[in-house]
């Protein structure tokens, strides 16, 4: 083979390995930063990963806020999240959102412990008395329960 072509054999090689990396290390990123939404209907179906950090929707159930004092001084807040078919129930130790409410849609992001118990990381509730999040809304509506969409 001749130099010039051997060169050019080379830097092709290259450039495809190097592509090739990148999009490899941009697929792993991606799929170590993702964290999905699943409803307490489909967590209880087993369809959530329980090793990693996934989004939990739906609306908390009303009468389930329990306010605990821990012995470290720290405020634990326990509620249940259902999406009207099936509940799971949250813990979470920060100071919860203005808006969080009973009969509210609200998103908790953590993961599931041993006793299946999920145990949140962030909570987030919806912003005005209009508004769902959108995967709550479809979660709802897979349950069998009609939403009005705006």
């Amino acid at each position: 083979m001749k130099p010039h072509r051997r060169k050019k054999l080379f830097s092709i090689i290259g450039g495809v390995l190097a592509v090739s990396t990148v999009v490899g290390l941009v697929l792993y990123a991606s799929d170590q930063k993702m964290n999905l939404f699943y409803t307490p209907t489909e967590i209880a179906q087993g369809m959530a990963p329980t090793d990693k950090v996934i989004r939990v929707g739906g609306l908390v159930k009303m009468g389930s806020v329990e306010h605990v004092e821990r012995a470290d001084s720290a405020l634990e807040t326990r509620f249940v999240v259902t999406d009207q078919k099936l509940d799971i129930p949250v813990t979470y130790n920060k100071v919860l959102p203005d808006l969080f409410r009973e009969g509210q849609g609200v998103v908790a992001l953590g993961k599931m412990d041993n006793q299946g118990i999920f145990v949140a990381s962030s909570v987030l509730a919806k912003h005005d008395e209009e508004y769902k999040a959108p995967e709550v809304l479809d979660a709802l509506e897979r349950a069998g329960h009609p939403v009005k969409r705006d």
